[in-house]
This record gives C-alpha cells, sequence and structure tokens, in this order.
C-alpha cells in the first residue's frame, strides 16, 4: 500500500515542535512515499505581524518554503516531499489571502476554517455558554463559502468544531439538522473539482473517528465526489504517517478506488489496494 500524509505542520506553525527534517525523518521510518508540509498560515492575522498570537507569517511561511525546498533536494528518490499551506480563513479578509498564496509556489493548499469572524477559535469556545446548534449553522454557512474560493486543492477537517465539543461536552451532536448545508459544501467541491480530505486526528482524540467520518464521506461519494485527501495534522514528528492506513479503509468503504495527492496543484491517484 502507498501512504501518503498530505497534512503536517513543522515548528513554523506556531502550535508544532519538529523541524521539517525531522518531520521527513520520521516520515521515512514510518515507509511513506509522499510526505506534505502545510504549515498554518490564517490569513486575516497575516496583518499584525510580529504582535500576533501565531507569530509572524511574513517570517514563517517563507521559512517553511525554504525548509521545505532543502528537504525536497535532500529526501529526493527516498521520500517525495511537497510543499504545502494549510489556509485558514480565507474568505475573512481578501487582500491578506492575496499575500499568502504570494508568499511562493507551493504543490498543495488545504483550506480550513478554524474559527467564525469575529470569533475565537472553536479550540478556545466555551461550549456551554453558546448556542451550539446556532454555531454548527454559522461554521457550515461559512464553509459553503470557502469551498468556492478558488485558490485550493482540499477543504480540510469538515467536522472540525465536533472534535471539541465532544471533548468538553461529551457528546456527538447530531448533525442530521445540517445534512442540506453539509451536501451543499458537498456540491461546490464537487462542481469545481476540489476534494474533501479524510483528517485521521480524531482518532487519536475523544472524538474517536476521522474529521469527517465514513458516514459523510460516503455521502461525498454518492453525491460524485472524485477527490479525497488524507492527512494526519501531525504537529510534530511522532504523530507523521499515525492512521494514514485508517484513513485509507475509510475512503475504500466511502466507495474510493483511489486516494489523492497534488503535485503543483494537479491532482494524483493512488491507488487504495485490495486484497
Amino acid at each position: 500500500m502507498i501512504l501518503c500524509d498530505t497534512h503536517t505542520h513543522s515548528d513554523n506553525s506556531f502550535d508544532a515542535k519538529s523541524s521539517v527534517d525531522e518531520m521527513c525523518r520520521a516520515a521515512i521510518g514510518r515507509n511513506l512515499s509522499v510526505l506534505a508540509v502545510t504549515d498554518h498560515c490564517e490569513a486575516e492575522y497575516i496583518r499584525c505581524g510580529e504582535e500576533c498570537e501565531f507569530g509572524s507569517f511574513d517570517r514563517q511561511i517563507p521559512k517553511s518554503i525554504a525548509d521545505i525546498y532543502s528537504a525536497k533536494e535532500k529526501y529526493k528518490g527516498r521520500l517525495q516531499v511537497l510543499c504545502g499551506l494549510e489556509l485558514g480563513e480565507p474568505m475573512h479578509d481578501p487582500a491578506q489571502t492575496e499575500l499568502a498564496l504570494a508568499y511562493g509556489e507551493f504543490d498543495f493548499i488545504l483550506a480550513s476554517v478554524h474559527n467564525l469572524r469575529g470569533r475565537d477559535d472553536f479550540y478556545y469556545m466555551d461550549f456551554k455558554s453558546v448556542d451550539v446548534d446556532q454555531i454548527l449553522r454559522e461554521y457550515f454557512d461559512e464553509l459553503a463559502q470557502t469551498a468556492s474560493f478558488p485558490h485550493f486543492d482540499s477543504l480540510s477537517h469538515l467536522t472540525y468544531p465536533l472534535r471539541y465539543v465532544v471533548e468538553r461536552e461529551g457528546y456527538y451532536p447530531d448533525l442530521a439538522p445540517f445534512e442540506k448545508q453539509i451536501e451543499r459544501i458537498f456540491r461546490i467541491l464537487i462542481e469545481n473539482g476540489k476534494a474533501l480530505e479524510i483528517n485521521v486526528s480524531g482518532l487519536f482524540k475523544p472524538i474517536g473517528r476521522t474529521l469527517p467520518d465514513l458516514y459523510l464521506v460516503r455521502r461525498f461519494r454518492e453525491m460524485g465526489g472524485q477527490y479525497v485527501t488524507i492527512g494526519t495534522d501531525a504537529h510534530s514528528a511522532d504523530m507523521v504517517g499515525r492512521g494514514i492506513e485508517e484513513g485509507i479503509a475509510v475512503a475504500k468503504s466511502a466507495g474510493f478506488s483511489h486516494y489523492t495527492i497534488f503535485e503543483k496543484h494537479l491532482p494524483r491517484l493512488i491507488p487504495i489496494e485490495t486484497e
């Protein structure tokens, strides 16, 4: 089986701790064929510079790109290293998003939404003090807007807020009321030839499932989805590649015969081996 991890963060992300080189060596040790390093860039905060809680993206992203391109050469023939970016909230500030896209040449861009306009990251949200259903309605509406953004390849961790609802409140919200919103997101991705990410980080957290889970990945396939990417969301070398096989199994169970990596934004299908 060909193993590819297309969502990882090096120490050029504010919340990660391993160098690109350490991530690459871990990938080789776990028999990965492809590693995409997709450091964080929360577009609306670029303007904050060094005053930003995330650090200066004007400093971090160029360094990330330089480190990745160095690793491409160093590990050529042993590991394919892709230059990626996790572009957070691209619809919040179009001017800053343009700056993010101009940092350099990327193979692969994940689009994600970590916070609603004017609100903190879901990681910090007190779900006891908010209407969770209303938050999810707003979130899925914003994901639909994000899915329409042209300059990305895969939509990341569709059910991201649920990770923290489960961790703090101990229940998995019923998504039936949001089915039409989610299907709208899927239609936009499909019409625009975009991928849906199967993020396996939830397998190692209380939520205990991929983001999104099998039910939603299967629905994406039933609606005509062609592309899924698979990523660990690793923030340290020890998590690189962990759960990728399980992510592949979700893709297979959902009806996919391939999963996808992107090279210079062009999809390359990776066959899912069958017994």
